[in-house]
C-alpha cells in the first residue's frame, strides 16, 4: 500500500509539473513573444525592423542606430586603411574586434577600451588621434588647432558603435568636407544643422548628428545615388 500510494503521489507531481511546464512554454515561449513582436510592429515598426536607412534609390544602407566607418579600400602593405575625407568621419571604435568563431560571417563585437584614464596606450591612442583630426581636417583656409578638437573625435563610445557624433565635431569637418568634394563650406555648414539632433525630449542627452544621415544627404548634394563609399 504504502509503495502504492508513493508512486501514486509521484506520478501526480510528475503529472503537474510536466502541465505546468507546457503552460509556462506556451505562454512564455509563443504567447508572450508574439505579443511583444506585435506590439512592437504596430507601434514602432521602424525600430522593430532594425531603425534601418535606405538611400535614395530605395536601398538599405546601415541602420540609424550603429555607426560604421567611411574608409578608403586598405592600401598594400597598411594594416589599417586610411579614412575616405571625402566623408563625415564617425567617432574612433578601439573598441571594436572581430568574432574569430564564426568562420561564415564577420561579426563585430560591441565593446569600449576598458582603459583608465592614466593608461599609457589610451594616453598614446588619444594624442594620436588628435594629431591625425588636425592634420585630416585643416586646410590652407581654415587650419584646425588641437584646442578645437571636441573629446568624440578622439575617444569611442561605451559600446564602440556610437552612430552620432556631436554637432562640434561635425562643424569641425565642414571645411575639409567641402574642399574635398568642392562644394562651398557654408552649404555644407547648413547641411550639419539640418541633421543636428536636439536633446530627447528637450532636456536628455547632448545634441547630436547621425553620420550615416549626413553622409547620405552630402552625396545627394554631390549628384550621386545617396549612398556613401564604404568597406
Amino acid at each position: 500500500m504504502n509503495n502504492s500510494h508513493s508512486a501514486g503521489s509521484a506520478g501526480r507531481l510528475l503529472t503537474a509539473g510536466l502541465r505546468a511546464l507546457l503552460a509556462l512554454t506556451v505562454l512564455c515561449g509563443v504567447l508572450y513573444p508574439l505579443a511583444v513582436t506585435g506590439l512592437a510592429q504596430a507601434a514602432f515598426p521602424s525600430r522593430a525592423n532594425g531603425s534601418e536607412i535606405t538611400d535614395a534609390g530605395g536601398r538599405t544602407v546601415g541602420s540609424a542606430l550603429v555607426g560604421q566607418r567611411y574608409d578608403l579600400p586598405p592600401a598594400e602593405g597598411r594594416k589599417t586603411p586610411a579614412p575616405d575625407l571625402r566623408w563625415f568621419q564617425p567617432r574612433p571604435s578601439r573598441g571594436l574586434t572581430t568574432h574569430s568563431v564564426n568562420t561564415r560571417h564577420t561579426l563585430l563585437v560591441s565593446g569600449a577600451t576598458n582603459r583608465s584614464g592614466d593608461n599609457a596606450e589610451l594616453i598614446r591612442w588619444v594624442t594620436e588621434a588628435k594629431a591625425a583630426v588636425v592634420r585630416d581636417n585643416s586646410t590652407p583656409t581654415h587650419p584646425v588647432r588641437p584646442s578645437d578638437v571636441p573629446p568624440d573625435a578622439v575617444t569611442s563610445s561605451g559600446s564602440g558603435l556610437d552612430p552620432h557624433i556631436s554637432p562640434e565635431y561635425a562643424r569641425l569637418q565642414v571645411h575639409r568636407v567641402a574642399e574635398r568634394n568642392h562644394l562651398p563650406a557654408r552649404e555644407v555648414e547648413a547641411l550639419v544643422a539640418a541633421h543636428t539632433e536636439g536633446r530627447v525630449l528637450g532636456f536628455i542627452g547632448e545634441p547630436r548628428v547621425n553620420v550615416l544621415k549626413l553622409n547620405i544627404a552630402l552625396r545627394a548634394m554631390t549628384g550621386g545615388d545617396g549612398t556613401p563609399s564604404r568597406p
